[in-house]
């Protein structure tokens, strides 16, 4: 149950552990969305054409630092496009040189702009033992891609056929399970005692698939992974607010314009980056674990990449609702903003 007399709380200020910012006039838009209320970021690199070398990922990160308004207090954490081709002495010049904090593995045609990423695990294995000798953690879109496994069941499928044995193989790599959306993924992580952790979404902490499907298809909730039953939501609330040091915030905000998303074949992806803290918030009120919301927001991620956390605090205020716009405005056209279907009471103060 909420507790009905705390109206206030301050915590160190939070990291998003998944972002996609884009590039050139979206990246423009929405960066400020984020800067505003986060003081890191593990940046995606599924850019047309992806953030493959050192040298890409500097450039981006150089393109960020660019677009941020003035005064802002921002750290962009890069990541590098894991392909078959990746050089594993490239990718441990990225993170010696402080460039790139993590590498991110896309199984090929698993989400937007994933038709570089891999097919054959076996040509990444130098890549993935470099990694674990160096310590760089490895971000993990888990899904399968096959035809003929449902939707539904490609992140448990992903687990069982290509998770497990890659671990396997590779014991000492630090790996983190991306944007988790079953019950299967947040037992299997509590279930490991080394060398792995998952990130769990904004959305998902609030959406179940009957939001997209019920009544009516709703483009806006469409993600990948898509949402899943309500059992699974609930599995990924207790986790959040379990205080598990394993589990932490990775927002997946990814925009699209409304034109993007409003077609035939729309694109995954959902926009959250104005209004997590105050749905975050709301969630872990309603289930009387405010007092949890630090770790999950800005103790746990930091922990895990071996980071000290933000300096700096928020407080978030408890009173009337808040209007959120239900839409950014960009130079290549209007960006829909998450509506989470219930009242956001939190305000953040920075």
């Amino acid at each position: 149950m909420p507790d009905k007399n705390m109206t206030s709380l301050t915590i160190r200020r939070p990291d998003d552990w998944h972002l996609h910012l884009r590039d050139g006039a979206m990246l423009r838009a929405v960066l400020p969305e984020t800067s505003r209320h986060f003081g890191r970021a593990i940046i995606m690199p599924n850019l047309v054409p992806p953030v493959v070398t050192t040298a890409d990922a500097a450039a981006y990160r150089d393109r960020i630092i660019g677009a941020l308004p003035d005064g802002a207090d921002f750290t962009p954490l890069m990541t590098l496009y894991l392909t078959e081709d990746t050089d594993p002495a490239d990718v441990k010049r990225a993170y010696e040189t402080g460039v790139a904090q993590a590498v991110k593995l896309y199984p090929a045609g698993a989400t937007t702009n994933s038709a570089s990423g891999v097919r054959d695990f076996e040509k990444i294995r130098p890549v993935l033992e470099q990694m674990a000798e160096i310590g760089m953690p490895l971000c993990v879109h888990g899904e399968v891609t096959d035809n003929d496994i449902d939707i539904f069941d490609r992140e448990a499928v992903f687990i069982d056929r290509i998770l497990k044995p890659l671990r396997k193989k590779v014991p000492d790599l630090k790996v983190v399970m991306e944007h988790v959306t079953t019950k299967d993924a947040v037992d299997y992580v509590r279930d490991s005692h080394k060398n792995l952790a998952a990130t769990i979404t904004t959305h998902h902490l609030i959406i179940n698939r009957n939001h997209i499907l019920a009544g009516g298809i709703k483009p806006h909730f469409y993600c990948l992974p898509v949402a899943k039953r309500e059992l699974h939501r609930v599995a990924l609330v207790q986790a959040a607010i379990s205080g598990d040091k394993r589990f932490f915030l990775g927002t997946d905000s990814a925009p699209h314009t409304d034109p993007a998303k409003l077609q035939p074949c729309g694109c995954a992806g959902i926009f959250t980056a104005p209004n997590t803290m105050s749905c975050l918030a709301e969630v872990f009120d309603v289930a009387g674990k405010l007092t949890k919301l630090e770790a999950f927001t800005s103790l746990n991620g930091p922990a895990y990449y071996g980071l000290a956390p933000n300096e700096t605090t928020i407080t978030l205020t408890k009173g009337d609702p808040i209007a959120y716009p239900a839409q950014i405005t960009t130079a290549d056209g209007p960006v829909t903003v998450f509506d989470p279907g219930f009242d956001l009471h939190w305000r953040v103060e920075t």
